[in-house]
């Protein structure tokens, strides 16, 4: 995916990119760790950060989140979605295991490609 300067990248664009590679699993915190639909639950060793992307309301700041794309060491991928400020609907479990996933950023290129 090659974007030029004055592309705007949302989230509903990033979602569908990863449906599309049918990587729309939705990791969830649980008592366990991260769930992602499959059965199993993953704890932050067993994660890893891929890439982030930040959105802030232009008009709104409640409007913001961060998804952040995850790879499990099992192979699957998907993401987990931060609504921060106003709208955040998590306690602090969930920023002190986000805080644990290592982060392996890679290019948007390479994850999309």
């Amino acid at each position: 995916m090659i974007k030029s300067e004055n592309e705007m990248t949302t989230l509903s664009v990033i979602l569908e990119k990863l449906r599309m590679r049918k990587w729309d699993n939705e990791f969830r915190m649980t008592a366990k760790g991260f769930g992602s639909g499959n059965g199993k639950c993953y704890e932050p060793g067993e994660l890893k950060i891929i890439r982030t992307y930040r959105f802030e309301g232009d008009s709104d700041p409640a409007d913001s989140s961060i998804l952040y794309i995850i790879e499990a060491n099992d192979g699957r991928i998907g993401y987990s979605l931060d609504a921060y400020g106003v709208y955040s609907e998590h306690d602090n479990t969930y920023d002190e295991f986000i805080r644990k996933v290592p982060m392996e950023e890679r290019d948007e290129q390479k994850i999309f490609e």
